[in-house]
């Protein structure tokens, strides 16, 4: 079975349901992560979807906050959540294909502007998400499974625009990176984006405080695709959608793909 995937932070899948739209027409993928729903379940577009041909989806939902969402042209049945941290937080949602492939579309915590746990509470809550996530993964040990989001982490040196000057800003700090490394080894987590590109710079993500995000192209890799080592091998076709960053009103993320046959 050979499928397309992409994750997509949409930062309000309402006020930016045409360019979900203009996603789904133009590129199709067989499947839509999205991250950053910001409404109830109940109040998501799905209807439009449909209409596009994406008639299967799982979500989990909240007014104004959180939020993800799996659409799918292939049968897709519902694998549950998690609540990570017992905060009640819309952050994950699992979705299993008819070939047995377990896709999790998560959305961590973006941890504030302090990197300091003691006085920056959501930067504690990132961590201690990132350490529930390593501790289920490790138990579970996870197959035939993909995991996707904005993780709202960005790893490695050229993830970044400026390894050096970011090194104490919130989404790269030494601390963040070597918690998702925990999680990323606990569950034998493969990053296929960086299996299928493995060298350069690679950003998903530019401020909306960038006068000219794309001249400045002040960015950093914040949105992954990995899979379960034993399909990994299957992965391939990686690419991140710059260009709809530029699109009427755009998500501050880029789209991410990858393609799979397994």
């Amino acid at each position: 079975m050979r499928f397309t995937l992409a994750t997509w932070n949409i930062n309000s899948v309402r006020l930016r349901a045409e360019l979900v739209l203009k996603l789904l027409r133009e590129e199709a993928p067989d499947i839509l992560c999205l991250q950053e729903c910001k409404s109830p379940v109940e109040k998501m577009p799905f209807d439009l979807f449909a209409q596009a041909g994406y008639g299967h989806w799982v979500a989990r939902g909240q007014k104004g906050y959180n939020g993800v969402a799996i659409l799918s042209r292939l049968p897709l049945e519902d694998a549950g959540h998690i609540d990570w941290c017992g905060r009640g937080d819309a952050r994950h949602v699992a979705g299993r294909l008819e070939n047995g492939v377990t896709i999790h579309n998560c959305y961590i915590p973006a941890g504030g502007d302090v990197p300091d746990r003691n006085v920056n509470e959501k930067f504690g809550h990132k961590l201690d998400t990132l350490t529930e996530m390593r501790d289920h993964f490790r138990d579970s040990r996870p197959a035939k499974s993909i995991l996707v989001g904005d993780l709202n982490i960005a790893p490695r040196e050229d993830d970044v625009w400026s390894h050096k000057q970011l090194l104490k800003i919130v989404s790269h700090t030494p601390i963040e990176v070597a918690h998702l490394g925990d999680m990323q080894e606990a569950g034998n987590w493969v990053d296929i984006t960086r299996q299928d590109i493995p060298e350069g710079q690679l950003y998903s993500w530019w401020s909306y405080r960038a006068r000219d995000w794309d001249a400045a192209d002040k960015g950093r890799r914040l949105d992954h695709i990995w899979a379960s080592s034993d399909i990994s091998a299957a992965g391939h076709g990686s690419r991140i959608m710059r260009q709809a960053r530029g699109w009427p009103q755009p998500s501050d993320h880029a789209p991410v793909f990858a393609s799979f046959e397994v």
